[in-house]
């Protein structure tokens, strides 16, 4: 676990069974408003399947139980609700610590020039490694307000399977890298310079510190808060259902029509 700082203490390896106390409450989550039975018993399923297919350890000495990798295991299910849960790949661990961790690594900035980093995170993806997570952070997304650390961290490991980190993931068929691209540069571009005139953006500023994090920041929003995005960056929000083959804002849609749908 190279780059992280602190022992892990009384790791252990998860059941791989669905906490039912979890299901019931992660999913009353507002994040999860609108989708229908048959989605619901899909993300079900894609949940079983992540836990069946990743090993949860508690760093730190947190204690992981079936509630706490439930929970993460939901959240993590929804992006690939349609992909299922193998579009993450074959890597194995997440870890969770009680709350924010250090980091202490090398980061290559917007000028090329690689930097030694030492601070504190919510969540870190790496590599052909692990997915690293605050349970702190865990608790604290899926209230529909933009922010889910195990969503963005997720989007990470999609964003990495073509071989490099860099805000675009493998296309499926029938989709363009070029309107991909068209699309996330311009929005990056604008966002960007946004940031550095000073505005208060509602979209999180951190999407700002590179086209890796910007997919990461903008995948929270697409499915928190889709209206955002919508409105800021509808040729974005467009290519995200394409690649993730849902419509959140449809869902947030049909909820204002029929306030009963489950």
């Amino acid at each position: 676990m190279s780059g992280l700082l602190g022992s892990l203490f009384g790791a252990a390896k998860a059941g791989s069974e669905l906490d039912e106390s979890a299901w019931t409450e992660v999913t009353g989550l507002p994040v999860f408003d609108g989708l229908h039975v048959e989605h619901r018993l899909r993300l079900r399923q894609v949940a079983q399947d992540i836990l069946r297919d990743k090993q949860f350890s508690g760093a730190a000495g947190l204690s992981l139980d079936a509630y706490k990798v439930t929970a993460i295991a939901i959240f993590a299910a929804l992006p690939v609700l349609e992909l299922g849960a193998d579009a993450y790949g074959d890597w194995v661990e997440v870890i969770v610590y009680p709350g924010e961790f250090l980091y202490e690594g090398h980061e290559t900035g917007p000028d090329g020039v690689v930097h030694h980093v030492r601070h504190a995170r919510s969540g870190e993806a790496m590599a052909g490694g692990p997915l690293v997570l605050s349970w702190q952070d865990v608790a604290a997304s899926g209230a529909a307000e933009g922010f889910n650390v195990v969503i963005h961290e997720f989007a990470h490991k999609l964003d990495m399977k073509n071989g490099a980190v860099d805000g675009l993931p493998p296309l499926h068929s029938g989709m363009s890298v070029a309107g991909w691209a068209a699309a996330f540069n311009a929005a990056y571009k604008d966002f960007c310079r946004r940031v550095d005139l000073g505005e208060d953006t509602e979209i999180d500023p951190y999407a700002a510190e590179s086209p890796a994090e910007f997919f990461a920041v903008l995948t929270e929003c697409f499915f928190e808060v889709p209206d955002l995005l919508g409105a800021a960056y509808p040729a974005v929000y467009e290519q995200m259902r394409l690649f993730y083959k849902q419509d959140p804002l449809a869902r947030l849609e049909s909820l204002e029509h029929d306030p009963a749908t489950p």
